[in-house]
């Protein structure tokens, strides 16, 4: 999924923080500041996607993972494709603050595997 200043105010916790760790995520932000002033000048998304950075710590933003593919193969699940998707819900889970520990993590990958 591509990501745009477009989509800010709409985004996900978790993929809004993302966003953010775009490698020389102020260089994107200036950008879009001065593409906004020569076209509409409304920089009301710019003005958003701003504050946000600000107010958000970086431990917020690149926070030490709760769950990492070494804890699923120490709680028996074997390395795959499936990995992938289960360590980015557990992320997710995390910056959207729905999860704080380790076991809150693995549970949720543990709910989701049973529904799936």
């Amino acid at each position: 999924m591509k990501t745009t200043f477009g989509d800010v105010e709409k985004m996900k916790e978790s993929t809004l923080k993302r966003f953010f760790r775009l490698p020389k995520f102020e260089e994107h932000l200036a950008l879009h500041r001065l593409d906004v002033l020569s076209s509409h000048g409304d920089l009301s998304l710019y003005e958003f996607a701003k504050r946000r950075r600000e107010e958000l710590p970086e431990e917020e933003v690149r926070p030490a993972l709760l769950v990492t593919g070494r804890d699923l193969i120490e709680a028996g699940y074997t390395p795959g494709p499936r990995f992938k998707e289960m360590l980015a819900l557990a992320e997710d889970a995390q910056l959207e603050g729905r999860i704080h520990t380790n076991e809150e993590g693995l549970q949720l990958i543990r709910e989701f595997l049973a529904d799936s």
